[in-house]
């Protein structure tokens, strides 16, 4: 389709200085505002790392579920491979091939492996994730908190009890789904696909909770929530990639937390203002 006369070449009369392009539809401006802040709260989660009150919350989730993790597949390697074999061979057209195709077995041998490999990055980035939603992450936000957004009124609308069984109900979401759809996991592509939106779902589930439970109430929560879910969404799966590049997995959980708490609460500024409040004085009051 031709695009109008002008397109992309006009200028807001309010604004002259800035660019405007009136072909972008109002779901198309929202949508680039929308990728500007995830790319916002990931600068700023960065920034929020290099401080050393920080730094250990980065480093210990992502160690100690890495040594978990490689200690229960050491210890039960050949159960796993043998336990999904099992599962498969259930199924008589697969039992049927790899009984009678030596190249059928070893593919269905080698596939099971590396789906059992693979399986291993979304585990130790999910335990790495409940650490930092259970322990990590109220103590990072407190700091953060305190530095980038003193005049942000606390309304505790969660609390840390809250948070942790939210975060066991997420895991336990994640890990039953993840079960169920281990089958899938042969079909290429899907090994890789399916474990990113479960991360991601996990991302946004646990996250939102924690960096919104000091400083929302319960209402907020609720509506911060259903405004960004499918941004949360996107800033999850950001987030779910790295669970997938070595050395950075292990820092990943810590820093997804942080972009969270970045974007959920410039968010939360953003809503009090359209809502009507102002902060005078460190103290919130709501304009007439």
């Amino acid at each position: 389709m031709p695009l109008p006369a002008g397109c992309g070449r006009r200028r807001r009369a309010a604004n002259p200085g800035r660019r405007y392009n009136p072909c972008l539809s109002p779901r198309q401006i929202e949508d680039r505002k929308q990728m500007k802040e995830i790319l916002r709260a990931y600068a700023h989660a960065i920034r929020s790392l290099a401080r050393r009150d920080i730094l250990w919350h980065l480093l210990w989730p992502g160690l100690l579920s890495l040594v978990v993790w490689i200690g229960l597949a050491v210890g039960f390697w050949g159960t796993l491979t043998g336990m999904a074999m099992g599962a498969l061979n259930g199924w008589d057209w697969l039992h049927s091939w790899t009984s009678s195709s030596e190249f059928g077995a070893g593919f269905v041998s080698v596939t099971v492996q590396i789906a059992l490999a693979l399986a291993l990055l979304p585990l130790i980035y999910v335990t790495a994730a409940i650490l930092v939603a259970t322990i990590s992450l109220p103590l990072m936000l407190e700091r953060v908190a305190r530095t980038d957004y003193a005049l942000l009124e606390e309304r505790r609308g969660g609390s840390q009890t809250g948070s942790a069984l939210n975060a066991l109900w997420a895991a336990l979401v994640f890990a039953v789904a993840m079960l169920l759809s281990l089958p899938l996991w042969l079909v290429p592509g899907l090994g890789l696909a399916i474990p990113l939106m479960l991360t991601a779902w996990l991302n946004r589930r646990a996250f939102r909770y924690d960096a919104l439970m000091m400083h929302a109430d319960r209402d907020e929560m609720k509506a911060l929530s259903k405004r960004h879910d499918g941004s949360m969404l996107l800033l999850g799966i950001g987030c779910a990639a790295l669970a997938y590049v070595p050395v950075v997995n292990l820092f990943a959980p810590a820093f997804c937390g942080l972009a969270f708490v970045h974007y959920l609460l410039t968010a939360l500024e953003q809503h009090r203002k359209e809502s009507g409040w102002v902060v005078v004085d460190a103290a919130p009051r709501q304009q007439p």
